[in-house]
Protein backbone atom coordinates (compact mmCIF):
# COMPACT_ATOMS: atom_id res chain seq x y z
CA UNK A 1 0.00 0.00 0.00
CA UNK A 2 1.38 3.30 -0.95
CA UNK A 3 0.46 6.81 0.41
CA UNK A 4 2.34 9.52 -1.93
CA UNK A 5 -0.25 12.20 -1.74
CA UNK A 6 1.78 14.93 1.15
CA UNK A 7 4.89 13.95 3.41
CA UNK A 8 5.74 12.04 4.72
CA UNK A 9 5.69 9.11 2.28
CA UNK A 10 3.67 5.94 3.34
CA UNK A 11 4.39 2.38 2.11
CA UNK A 12 3.14 -0.52 4.12
CA UNK A 13 3.31 -4.29 3.18
CA UNK A 14 0.20 -6.44 4.03
CA UNK A 15 0.00 -10.25 4.38
CA UNK A 16 -4.05 -11.64 4.27
CA UNK A 17 -5.02 -8.13 4.35
CA UNK A 18 -3.17 -7.52 7.69
CA UNK A 19 -0.28 -4.76 8.03
CA UNK A 20 2.68 -6.39 8.79
CA UNK A 21 5.68 -3.57 7.87
CA UNK A 22 5.61 -0.03 7.50
CA UNK A 23 7.89 2.86 5.99
CA UNK A 24 7.82 6.45 6.47
CA UNK A 25 10.40 8.70 4.69
CA UNK A 26 9.94 12.82 4.21
CA UNK A 27 12.78 12.38 1.25
CA UNK A 28 11.12 13.32 -2.34
CA UNK A 29 8.86 10.44 -3.58
CA UNK A 30 11.10 10.24 -6.32
CA UNK A 31 14.27 9.52 -4.03
CA UNK A 32 12.30 7.63 -1.62
CA UNK A 33 10.00 5.66 -3.36
CA UNK A 34 12.24 3.69 -5.41
CA UNK A 35 14.59 2.64 -2.42
CA UNK A 36 11.75 1.47 -0.13
CA UNK A 37 10.20 -0.32 -3.25
CA UNK A 38 13.57 -2.34 -4.28
CA UNK A 39 13.68 -3.29 -0.35
CA UNK A 40 10.16 -4.38 -0.10
CA UNK A 41 10.58 -6.24 -3.22
CA UNK A 42 13.18 -8.36 -1.65
CA UNK A 43 11.71 -9.07 1.20
CA UNK A 44 8.34 -9.80 0.15
CA UNK A 45 6.72 -11.48 -2.84
CA UNK A 46 4.22 -8.85 -3.96
CA UNK A 47 0.97 -9.83 -5.74
CA UNK A 48 -0.45 -6.53 -6.12
CA UNK A 49 0.18 -2.75 -5.20
CA UNK A 50 -2.29 -0.65 -4.02
CA UNK A 51 -2.06 3.10 -3.98
CA UNK A 52 -4.06 6.37 -2.81
CA UNK A 53 -4.08 7.80 -6.59
CA UNK A 54 -5.07 11.36 -5.26
CA UNK A 55 -6.23 14.05 -4.43
CA UNK A 56 -2.43 15.82 -3.34
CA UNK A 57 0.53 16.97 -4.34
CA UNK A 58 0.64 16.62 -8.22
CA UNK A 59 4.20 15.96 -8.54
CA UNK A 60 3.94 12.94 -5.85
CA UNK A 61 1.06 11.59 -7.49
CA UNK A 62 2.71 12.13 -11.02
CA UNK A 63 5.96 9.77 -9.45
CA UNK A 64 3.96 7.49 -7.65
CA UNK A 65 1.96 6.91 -10.53
CA UNK A 66 4.20 6.43 -13.41
CA UNK A 67 7.00 4.40 -11.05
CA UNK A 68 3.69 1.93 -9.53
CA UNK A 69 3.01 1.61 -13.00
CA UNK A 70 5.86 0.43 -14.07
CA UNK A 71 6.90 -1.78 -11.56
CA UNK A 72 3.12 -3.45 -12.27
CA UNK A 73 4.07 -4.06 -15.57
CA UNK A 74 7.54 -5.36 -15.55
CA UNK A 75 6.77 -7.45 -12.94
CA UNK A 76 3.51 -8.50 -13.82
CA UNK A 77 1.83 -7.24 -10.54
CA UNK A 78 -1.52 -6.16 -10.43
CA UNK A 79 -2.03 -2.16 -9.64
CA UNK A 80 -5.21 -1.07 -7.99
CA UNK A 81 -6.29 2.42 -6.92
CA UNK A 82 -8.49 4.20 -4.49
CA UNK A 83 -9.10 8.13 -3.13
CA UNK A 84 -6.50 9.41 0.09
CA UNK A 85 -9.60 9.82 1.87
CA UNK A 86 -10.26 6.54 2.87
CA UNK A 87 -6.87 7.05 4.70
CA UNK A 88 -7.28 10.74 6.29
CA UNK A 89 -10.98 10.04 8.03
CA UNK A 90 -12.49 11.94 5.26
CA UNK A 91 -11.15 15.09 6.26
CA UNK A 92 -9.76 18.15 4.11
CA UNK A 93 -6.61 17.50 2.00
CA UNK A 94 -3.69 20.14 1.39
CA UNK A 95 -4.14 21.37 -2.27
CA UNK A 96 -1.96 24.67 -2.24
CA UNK A 97 -2.32 28.10 -0.41
CA UNK A 98 -5.65 27.87 1.65
CA UNK A 99 -7.40 25.53 -0.51
CA UNK A 100 -7.89 21.91 0.07
CA UNK A 101 -9.68 19.09 -1.15
CA UNK A 102 -12.62 17.72 0.43
CA UNK A 103 -15.25 14.68 -0.31
CA UNK A 104 -18.68 15.22 -0.02
CA UNK A 105 -21.58 12.77 -1.24
CA UNK A 106 -19.45 11.02 -3.48
CA UNK A 107 -17.64 14.31 -5.28
CA UNK A 108 -14.72 15.67 -4.50
CA UNK A 109 -14.29 19.69 -4.87
CA UNK A 110 -12.08 22.53 -3.42
CA UNK A 111 -12.56 24.77 -1.65
CA UNK A 112 -11.18 28.00 0.44
CA UNK A 113 -10.11 27.50 3.83
CA UNK A 114 -8.03 29.41 5.90
CA UNK A 115 -7.74 26.78 8.90
CA UNK A 116 -9.59 23.89 8.43
CA UNK A 117 -11.48 22.47 11.79
CA UNK A 118 -8.94 19.72 11.99
CA UNK A 119 -6.20 17.61 9.49
CA UNK A 120 -6.08 14.46 9.92
CA UNK A 121 -2.67 12.95 8.53
CA UNK A 122 -2.21 10.12 6.09
CA UNK A 123 -2.73 6.89 8.44
CA UNK A 124 -2.22 3.19 6.85
CA UNK A 125 -5.11 0.92 8.14
CA UNK A 126 -3.93 -2.23 10.22
CA UNK A 127 -6.69 -4.25 8.35
CA UNK A 128 -6.59 -3.53 4.03
CA UNK A 129 -10.21 -3.35 3.10
CA UNK A 130 -9.50 -4.43 -0.74
CA UNK A 131 -13.22 -3.74 -1.93
CA UNK A 132 -12.21 0.60 -1.66
CA UNK A 133 -9.54 -0.06 -4.64
CA UNK A 134 -10.32 -1.00 -8.13
CA UNK A 135 -8.18 -1.08 -11.43
CA UNK A 136 -9.14 2.38 -12.64
CA UNK A 137 -5.51 3.08 -10.87
CA UNK A 138 -4.70 6.59 -13.30
CA UNK A 139 -3.69 9.29 -11.44
CA UNK A 140 -6.61 11.67 -9.79
CA UNK A 141 -5.31 14.67 -10.68
CA UNK A 142 -7.52 17.69 -9.77
CA UNK A 143 -6.02 21.16 -10.03
CA UNK A 144 -7.59 23.78 -7.57
CA UNK A 145 -8.39 27.29 -9.20
CA UNK A 146 -5.67 29.44 -7.99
Amino acid sequence: MVIALSSPLIVGVYQDSTLIESFESVEKTSDALPVLLEKILHRYKIDTIYYARGPGSFMAIKVAYIFLKSISIVKGIDLLGTDGFNFNKFMPIKAHGSFYFMKENGKISTIKLDKPEKEYKFKLPKLLDRSIFSKENEPLYILPAI
